[in-house]
């Protein structure tokens, strides 16, 4: 069995107190804090930059896990990896057939490198990554927006990618799931083969924090 990790998703927490929201968030069994980089332009919204990153990073020992939805993230993660990201997940969709090329740049800046995959997009499109990956992340809604509803849908593509890493020598590697999880699905998602739950409006509007994380967890 793989390690069950939470990364919240700090997109459902309160922008104007930051710094608290992820201490607490490592105070309450978080394992990871999960950042959603929007641009406006590879998705609508626009949430923040590297800045961000770089003022919560004094506020944290967990792994910042920063989510690029960005176009041409190629330019962005320098940036990134200087604020003191953990780990960088870049799209498929917006690599431009550069996915591997932008990943080895990720690790030799001494960061993890992950691949994301949107629901519109075959799974197969990601398997290129499976070597080089230190994680992937399945999308189980259109990103963009957070408490969308998760599409169920993505359980197939997350048995098919964890099937292919495991025919491929790759079957501990993380694989991340984001988008509508919550306590009512999590155990699908988990036996699906996905062992990194992103939750954001589960846990930051729950009325126990902690408690939330350790269900999400199966504890």
């Amino acid at each position: 069995m793989y390690q069950v990790k939470i990364a919240p998703s700090i997109l459902a927490g309160d922008y104007a107190k930051m710094g608290d929201t992820v201490r607490l968030l490592g105070e309450n069994g978080a394992d990871m804090v999960h950042c959603d980089v929007m641009d406006g332009n590879f998705v609508p919204p626009i949430t923040f930059g590297a800045q961000m990153v770089k003022s919560i990073r004094p506020y944290t020992n967990l792994s910042l896990d920063c989510h690029l939805m960005v176009a041409n993230p190629e330019k962005q993660i320098e940036l990134f990896a200087a604020a003191g990201a953990d780990v960088i997940s870049v799209h498929v969709e917006a690599c431009s057939g550069a996915l591997l090329k932008t990943m080895k740049r990720i690790r030799e800046l001494g960061v993890k490198a992950a691949a994301v995959v949107n629901p519109a997009t075959a799974i197969e499109e990601i398997f290129p990554a499976v070597e080089f990956a230190d994680m992937l992340l399945v999308m189980s809604v259109v990103p963009g927006w957070g408490g969308q509803k998760f599409i169920p849908e993505s359980l197939k593509k997350i048995e098919t990618l964890r099937e292919f890493c495991l025919k491929n020598g790759k079957g501990e590697l993380d694989i991340e799931v984001d988008g509508g999880i919550n306590e009512g699905n999590v155990k699908s998602v988990i036996s699906a083969g996905a062992n990194v739950i992103v939750a954001g409006s589960a846990v930051f509007r729950s009325e126990n924090m902690a408690e939330t994380i350790a269900r999400l967890r199966g504890v």
